[in-house]
Formats: structure tokens, sequence, C-alpha cells
């Protein structure tokens, strides 16, 4: 790269002391630093730091395009930083980077965690329910905080939950001559934390979490009767096929209970539903598995609720398809995409009959009968035959 003119240099609580001779070349000849105000202190630009504008806007460094710019963030700026935002924004030949020691491998070495299998999340501009996933006891897992009073809330909606007994480390200002560490159990929780907290770490004790398998308990989802039931919902994941990273249609959605299991593996979901009711209980699932920012809600009925939906790489529709909808459906994907489709009615059933004359792929009936008290003994009580109908674009 020949002279870009924005330079983003990660900087810690060490200061200039920390620096690579290039990042204090680059912070010499800038006209511009932009950074926190902590930031800004450490790096003693004076007159010529200017703080973040909050909420944060990139707009302000492309302001000073062509000039000696510096960005300033805490350690690794492309690791929860505003690295990525910026670079995103320009031409390769634009900028050029100089990272720290983030915060997480500070943190790692402090405690002698290995890195690798450490949970690392930024909940400084997120809900502690993006936590959900990852609690499983003996897990390790590295947050950065958005304030010391967030660390207090994080014990006690821990403690809440069921994971009183984890343990919590509190790492201020690490990395700097001010550094400091202590311990605490989270149900114990009740220290005054300093102003430049950093990050705090959990090694998770307490309830078992989330089963990571297809076909979560029924019970875990709020819903009124409307929900793909477990074993159901099982078969219809594995032809599903989820994959970190793409995007599902869930279509008649019910509770999102599809969608929140699609997501649980890594993906994107658009939950489509006609009520409103539903659609209050689908946020509600979202919410409630941390999933919320993977789950887009959407009131209506497809095929008109999708017509500008980005187009996904699969779909589920629950109950309520017709030949007009298929075919909207269908022309819309790509191919590859994985299509599943359940049905409880005749007439419905003999769509998807012929669908799969048609189309090919796999169509089965699914019969499931559970034990129930028949006076004072036990009998089969069977649920509604569900055909399905999976296929591949």
């Amino acid at each position: 790269m020949i002279d870009p003119w924005l330079t983003i240099i990660g900087i810690g609580e060490d200061g200039l002391a920390g620096l690579s001779e290039a990042s204090r070349k680059a912070l010499r000849e800038a006209e511009t630093v932009f950074g926190g105000e902590r930031h800004l202190a450490l790096s003693g630009v004076g007159s010529r730091g200017r703080p973040w504008p909050v909420p944060f806007d990139a707009a302000v460094v492309l302001s000073c395009r062509d000039r000696p710019t510096v960005v300033l963030a805490s350690g690794d700026p492309f690791w929860y930083g505003a690295g990525v935002v910026l670079a995103e924004k320009l031409g390769s030949d634009e900028w050029m980077a100089h990272p720290a020691p983030s915060t997480f491998s500070l943190a790692a070495a402090r405690l002698g965690w290995r890195l690798e299998s450490v949970t690392c999340i930024g909940l400084h501009a997120a809900p502690f329910e993006r936590l959900i996933p990852h609690l499983v006891r003996d897990a390790r897992i590295i947050c950065l905080m958005r304030d010391a009073t967030a660390v207090g809330n994080l014990a006690k909606w821990l403690t809440k939950r069921g994971w009183g007994a984890s343990l919590l480390w509190t790492l201020e200002a690490l990395g700097g001559p001010q550094e400091y560490i202590d311990q605490h159990r989270a149900d114990l929780f009740s220290e005054e934390i300093a102003g430049d907290l950093v990050a705090v770490a959990v090694w998770a004790r307490g309830t078992q979490g989330i089963p990571r398998s297809s076909g979560l308990p029924d019970d875990l989802f709020v819903h009124d009767g409307q929900i793909t039931k477990r074993p159901v919902r099982a078969l219809a994941l594995s032809a599903l096929a989820p994959r970190p990273g793409e995007r599902l249609w869930d279509i008649g959605a019910g509770s999102g209970s599809i969608s929140v299991e699609w997501a649980l593996c890594g993906g994107t979901a658009t939950a489509i539903e006609a009520r409103e009711d539903r659609v209050a209980n689908i946020s509600k699932n979202a919410a409630a598995f941390g999933l919320a920012h993977r789950i887009i809600v959407v009131t209506g009925r497809a095929p008109e609720a999708i017509a500008g939906a980005e187009a996904p790489d699969a779909v589920f529709i629950g109950g309520g398809l017709d030949s007009a909808m298929f075919d909207a459906i269908w022309s819309r994907l790509s191919p590859g995409a994985r299509l599943v489709a359940h049905s409880v009615t005749l007439e419905t059933e003999a769509l998807l009959g012929g669908l799969h004359q048609r189309h090919g792929g796999e169509l089965m009936r699914v019969e499931i009968a559970q034990a129930a008290p028949l006076g004072r003994y036990r009998s089969w009580e069977a649920a509604r035959p569900v055909v399905q109908w999976s296929t591949v674009r």
C-alpha cells in the first residue's frame, strides 16, 4: 500500500508505550485523530483529537478522506471494534491497520484460559440473553461490558436463571498500570466496580443449559398450541439441514420454534405469521433465546409478505400451502435451496403428493402416538398424522 490516508490503530491501557513505531509515526503525522475519550487521553494527541460521535458514525471519518487521519480503537479494531465498519466503506489502498492484543487475548492470558475454547462475546451493546446459547456447564466466556453497573446486573441475571454458582472475574484496565482483576461468585456479587472496567470472564456453573440437538422441548417456547411439536420439528430440521450463515424463510411460523432452532445453528431466519398474537409469541421466543438479532418477524401472509425478502437457502412451510404460494416461492429459490412443507389436511396432502411427483424429493407420512392414562391403565394416544415433503431446488 502506498500512503493510505487512514490508519486504524489498536491501543491498550499502556498507551504510547505499547504501540509499534509504525503506529507512533502515524499518530505524529495525522492531522486528525478519532477515538474515545480514554483513547485520546492515552495517545496524548492534544487538540488534534476528536471524540467519537455517539452513536458511532463512520461518515465523520470519511469526511477527512485523502488527509492523514488516525482512528484509535481498543486492542484489536477488527474484533468488536470499528475496523470492519470503516474497511467496508473504503478501498483496500485507502487504509492500513496496526492491531494490539485484544481484550479477549489479555483476559485469557491473565486467567490461563485456552482462548480457542472460550466464547468471546460483546455485551456492551447487546442484551444478556445473547449468552443463553453459550451457557452450559463449565463453559468459559469472556464478555465485553458496557459499564461497571452492567456487571452487577449480569450477576443478578445469571443468578435468576440458575447460574448463581458461576465464577465471575472482573477485569479492569487490562494491560495498563492500573490493571486489577478480582474473582467473585455470581449469587454473592455485591461489590462496587470502578468506571474503567473492560470485561468480565464467566466460568459457568449451574443448570445444564439448552440442548444442542434438534427438537427442543415444547415447554421452552411461548405458544398457544400452534407449534411444530418436538419430534416432528426434529424431522423438519433434519430435512432443512441448517448450516451457519444460511437464511431461512419460516412461513406460517406459529410460535417460531423452527426459526429459533435454525438460528441456534448459526443461521438467520425470517418468520412470517399472519396472526398478531402469534407474532408477539415469536418475538418473545426470539428474545428469550438471545436470538432477536438473528430472527426477523414479519406480520403477513406468503407470498405477499416475502415479496421484498432476500432469497433464502431453505424454506419451511408449516401449513397453509396452496399452488399459488408454492409457485411464488419456488420461483424465488436458487439451485440447491431446500424446501420442506408439512400438511395435516387431506387437501394439502394431495397437493404435496402431486408436487412430489413433479419435483421429486422425499415424501413421508409421520404418525406418532404417546403413552397416556386410560383408566387404571395406559394406552397409546395418537397425534394427527403429518405428511412431510422435502426437496432441493
